[in-house]
């Protein structure tokens, strides 16, 4: 799994910190000073990149779809309506963004919409997991030859494994793949995160976790179980109106989120074992074991078995190779009580 390179010097990778996603949404509420301040706010919270969603209402949904649960059976399509993003925004977001050297992206739902990104240049696109099934969007897109993000809410491992398919047709290998619930907010019994690391073996393909439940604790397990990219809802106030505002993360929940996530990374390291730290290095040698007399020894005399014992500090020999010591004859006269150095035998 090689690195993905984008803007301002992020990396994503499976030696690389977790790459962190304000997902903004529609929660600009179609208000392009507040998708400003949105920006501003993930920024300072810690996040790598910032998200919208770019859609039609008359390519998204069919005017006859029945309302949702959780949107209190509203009329979806107007709903939808409602939050479209005004596409002469997208130009402007990208370039504050870029002025803030925070990555921006989006998900884009129809054709003009990927047309638009592409014309921005924009280094990285996602899929919804309610999309990834639409393989002619996901073709648009993978023919980009940009990073894709193919979320996989709903998924069976053949829905996955087809959009994969079709970004390696088109020569398109810079995929990443989020576990998600598409459910709003999502129960934490139904986070499944061991899907993380269950699709990146099967796939070979570097995981993530894209999170819908009510507080950070999914994101930070995810995480520790593997996650290199990690998206969250972000709103400057769960109390605004909208659909997805109650269960994304406020600035200063986002902002401990990401400390949390950073100080997590820190404590998991990089797996190895290579003996102690240099911070270690005063309890290596005081206090591990190593091999003592427990007699005196003169200069001469051979050294048995039973004249000798393990003990602390570690400064003497290590009693793993006790065959260095025992039958060799004492260059020195050495003390009871006193550890055995390779000068003295």
């Amino acid at each position: 799994m090689k690195n993905i390179k984008l803007d301002f010097g992020y990396q994503i990778g499976i030696n690389k910190p977790c790459f962190i996603i304000a997902e903004i949404g529609s929660n600009h509420d179609n208000s392009f000073f507040k998708a400003l301040k949105l920006i501003d706010k993930a920024k300072e919270a810690g996040a790598d990149a910032v998200k919208f969603q770019i859609f039609s209402a008359d390519q998204h949904y069919s005017k006859y779809t029945p309302g949702f649960k959780y949107l209190k059976k509203k009329n979806t399509y107007s709903l939808i309506k409602g939050l479209e993003i005004n596409r002469k925004w997208i130009f402007k977001l990208k370039k504050y963004c870029d002025k803030k050297k925070i990555i921006f992206f989006a998900s884009p739902c129809d054709l003009s919409a990927i047309n638009e990104l592409k014309r921005l240049n924009t280094k990285l696109y996602k899929v919804a997991s309610f999309d990834i099934t639409d393989l002619n969007l996901v073709e648009s897109i993978a023919k980009t030859k940009k990073p894709i993000i193919l979320s996989t809410g709903m998924c069976s491992f053949k829905d996955i494994q087809n959009a994969v398919k079709v970004c390696k047709k088109n020569k398109n290998r810079n995929i990443i793949l989020l576990q998600c619930t598409s459910l709003y907010p999502a129960p934490k019994n139904l986070a499944n995160l061991r899907t993380i690391e269950t699709m990146r073996k099967k796939f070979k393909l570097l995981t993530g976790y894209s999170d819908h439940t009510l507080d950070s604790d999914a994101a930070l397990i995810s995480v520790c179980l593997g996650s290199k990219v990690l998206e969250r809802h972000f709103t400057l106030s769960k109390k605004s109106k909208g659909p997805d505002h109650a269960f994304a993360s406020e600035p200063n929940e986002f902002k401990e989120m990401v400390i949390k996530i950073r100080m997590y990374e820190n404590m998991i390291g990089d797996g190895k074992k290579i003996g102690p730290h240099k911070k270690e290095m005063e309890m290596f040698k005081k206090g591990r074991r190593s091999i003592h007399v427990n007699k005196d020894i003169k200069k001469g005399d051979i050294i048995k078995k039973k004249d000798i014992i393990f003990k602390r500090p570690g400064l003497g020999i290590n009693p793993s190779e006790i065959n260095k010591v025992l039958n060799k004859k004492a260059k020195k006269n050495i003390l009871k009580d006193k550890w055995i150095t390779k000068d003295m035998i």
